[in-house]
């Protein structure tokens, strides 16, 4: 099959002088147009966004190996979404990345693409944009940051929700908050825990669409740098054999991955963003997929926020590989990867180096992983529960609700000392899903009122229809759906309503009966979002619910059509 290039630099006349004469203005000699794979390095680089900001070195480390194998890198940016820094979310902006990486290698003169993300979004939307084109792709990812030490002990980003208590209760200073945030990120990297990051980076290697230890390689670490050049030669060799996305990622690809992320005990998140992934690729994937595939996976990683350990403390343990090979008795082992091994293949000689980390499957760290999936009237679509990070004692559990209608209510009254609640209620919050923030920002692990946490609570049932940090942890239920905003039941719980979750049996339920809820339907007004132009006012007229993926409705479907505007 000729290279997709050829059709820019293998031309004759005007049109070939054209696209070389401007490309050598960069001191590329004539030879590397004649025939070379173009491997496009997509670089979600930014200062904006910290967990990326080593990739400017790592690109480079990319490009010896393209070089050495026969190649012609050249890299080219795109949007960079860097969680802690853009406002108000950057979930809002996942789509549009996605979209600014489908044009990009669509419009380019590319016969692969290395995917440079790390930061929580930059990794789903680069996958995203680059099934939608389904040119031969493979991922990197940057790597997680060096534990933090604060007072002699390690922490990473889960620490932030208990310095963020103890500091609303008097027991940590604004210095000693201080200190601690300058000892939490000091490295390179994105978040040292099993947050959405790590998660995802995991979700690329299980999927099969990156290099065995992609997921764990600290960021810091040189072995990075070499996993690096190794991923430059992989794409000169996927380009020559046309090994597309649409190759990897059958379902039993995303199956692998949903397993694996239940033994890791990863993020919520990776429910989302999987799930858009295979709206993209044309793989049929339900939320329920998600209970009946995790549930038979204990958790065998000890990382936090379930857990204890760091993702750097996994990788010196053997790394996901060893993760992989204890779930060898349940996985699509012959599931074929990017490197032209089946997973089974790559990780039959991996070993756990360390039970404190990594727990065999006969003997895990906790019997409960993945995640749960809720049904009922308060979340017909489903809802999302992560049984791992939850407290034991409320996965059943009947309280009354204490509802703030948005993020606005909350802030303004969860610490009025006036405020009616006690450690069994359940705090709702509404108006925070895909479409009602817009967005759906990660404010479902609500902090708790300060005259509960006071009492020394540090718990307690909260229900939202917004997302989790894959760093935070707690009973709290997400991705409610239908959302607030869109006139889901979730929008009509009143202050004193009873709400039972039980987890055992799937169950989400408002006690409230259906004649009540058509009146309080009968009298629900949407809100009124204030947005009339550019690309906020597309996603809230286009974006599906979150047991859809949240993507863009015009987006869904693999488009299978790199050639459909290839023409000059």
């Amino acid at each position: 099959m000729p290279l997709r290039s050829h059709d820019w630099f293998g031309r004759t006349g005007k049109d070939g002088f054209i696209y070389r004469a401007w490309m050598k203005n960069q001191g590329f000699p004539h030879h590397l147009f004649e025939g070379k794979p173009v491997i496009g390095i997509c670089n979600t680089f930014s200062e904006f966004t910290p967990c990326n900001a080593h990739f400017r070195e790592l690109a480079e480390a990319v490009k010896r190996g393209v070089w050495e194998a026969g190649g012609f890198p050249l890299e080219f940016p795109v949007m960079s979404l860097g969680e802690c820094q853009i406002k108000p979310t950057a979930m809002l902006f996942r789509n549009l990345a996605s979209m600014d990486v489908e044009e990009s290698i669509r419009g380019n003169s590319i016969d692969g693409v290395i995917l440079l993300c790390g930061c929580d979004k930059t990794t789903p939307s680069l996958v995203m944009g680059a099934c939608s084109v389904d040119l031969p792709t493979i991922v990197l990812s940057g790597g997680p940051m060096l534990a933090g030490r604060y007072q002699g002990r390690k922490i990473g980003t889960s620490d932030l929700w208990r310095f963020a208590e103890d500091f609303k209760t008097g027991k940590m200073s604004q210095k000693e908050f201080v200190e601690a945030e300058a000892c939490m990120a000091r490295s390179q990297g994105h978040c040292a825990v099993m947050g959405t990051a790590s998660t995802m980076a995991a979700m690329v290697e299980s999927l099969g669409l990156a290099l065995p230890d992609n997921a764990t390689i600290p960021a810091s670490d040189s072995r990075r740098k070499v996993l690096a050049h190794l991923t430059g030669m992989r794409a000169v060799e996927l380009a020559k054999q046309n090994i597309k996305p649409s190759d990897i990622l059958t379902r039993q690809a995303f199956e692998n991955a949903i397993m694996v992320n239940a033994a890791l005990g990863g993020s919520t998140n990776f429910i989302i963003h999987l799930m858009a992934i295979a709206g993209r690729i044309g793989v049929d994937l339900s939320l329920d997929d998600f209970d009946t595939l995790s549930a038979k996976i204990p958790l065998l990683a000890n990382l936090q926020p379930s857990g204890e350990h760091f993702v750097e403390d996994l990788f010196y343990a053997g790394g996901l590989p060893a993760i992989i090979r204890e779930l060898r008795s349940v996985l699509n082992n012959d599931a074929m990867t990017i490197n032209g091994y089946s997973l089974g293949e790559n990780c039959a000689e991996a070993q756990c180096h360390d039970r404190s980390v990594i727990a065999s499957i006969d003997e895990p760290f906790k019997p409960e992983s993945g995640v749960a999936v809720l049904r009922g009237n308060l979340c017909p679509n489903g809802a999302v529960l992560k049984p791992s990070a939850a407290s034991p004692e409320l996965m059943q559990h009947t309280g009354r609700a204490v509802v703030f209608e948005n993020i606005d209510d909350y802030k303004a009254r969860i610490d009025d000392p006036d405020l009616d609640v006690d450690p069994s209620c359940v705090l709702v919050l509404k108006n925070v899903g895909p479409r009602g923030y817009p967005g759906m920002p990660e404010v479902g692990n609500m902090q708790l009122p300060a005259k509960i946490l006071a009492q020394g609570v540090h718990d307690m049932v909260r229900i939202s229809d917004g997302r989790m940090s894959g760093t935070g942890f707690g009973t709290v239920v997400l991705h409610v759906s239908p959302e607030a905003a869109v006139g889901g039941n979730l929008a009509f719980v009143q202050d004193g309503d009873l709400i039972t979750l039980d987890v055992e049996n799937r169950r989400l339920h408002l006690h409230v009966s259906d004649e009540e809820l058509a009146g309080r339907l009968a009298r629900f007004k949407p809100i009124d979002l204030g947005y009339n132009r550019g690309y906020v006012n597309l996603y809230i007229r286009h974006v599906t619910q979150a047991h859809e993926g949240a993507d863009l409705d015009f987006l869904r479907g693999s488009s299978g059509s790199v050639v459909k505007r290839d023409s000059h």
